[in-house]
């Protein structure tokens, strides 16, 4: 007899944790609600969150401007049953059983909000994607 599974965790990972990976963050918390244990992190984290992107993720109703990069560690991945990978190479501990994903999507970093509006979008795109394939419906 099985027991049910608990919530699955993913892990969104790029080098600085500054914008892809915290979109990637914001949109799957948002959609899922407590439905998914969200994590972010980076190979390098920067100081803060690309100010574009806090200002992208507002124009569609998420707030991360109280978000800060966070280091990669390896207990992140290891408590992560998704490890999404967004321009991180090989950066990123590989552990068995864990599906990794690695979306190629343009680096926002310097870049202004209009280059970061489709990246945004398709990060949305995706992570509506995932949850699908997670079997986890959406509230929004």
């Amino acid at each position: 007899m099985s027991t049910p599974a608990p919530r699955p965790s993913v892990l969104f990972v790029c080098v600085h944790n500054a914008g892809r990976s915290q979109m990637g963050a914001a949109f799957l918390t948002h959609l899922a609600e407590d439905r998914v244990e969200v994590r972010s992190a980076g190979s390098a984290p920067a100081a803060s969150v690309n100010p574009a992107v806090v200002q992208a993720m507002k124009e569609v109703g998420i707030d991360i401007s109280a978000q800060s990069p966070k280091v990669l560690t390896t207990e992140a991945v290891q408590s992560s049953d998704v490890v999404i990978t967004m321009g991180c190479g090989d950066a990123c501990p590989v552990f068995p059983g864990k599906q990794y994903l690695d979306w190629q999507l343009d680096d926002p970093a310097g870049q202004g909000v209009d280059a970061v509006r489709p990246i945004r979008d398709e990060i949305e795109q995706r992570v509506r994607g995932l949850l699908a394939e997670l079997g986890i419906p959406t509230t929004s």
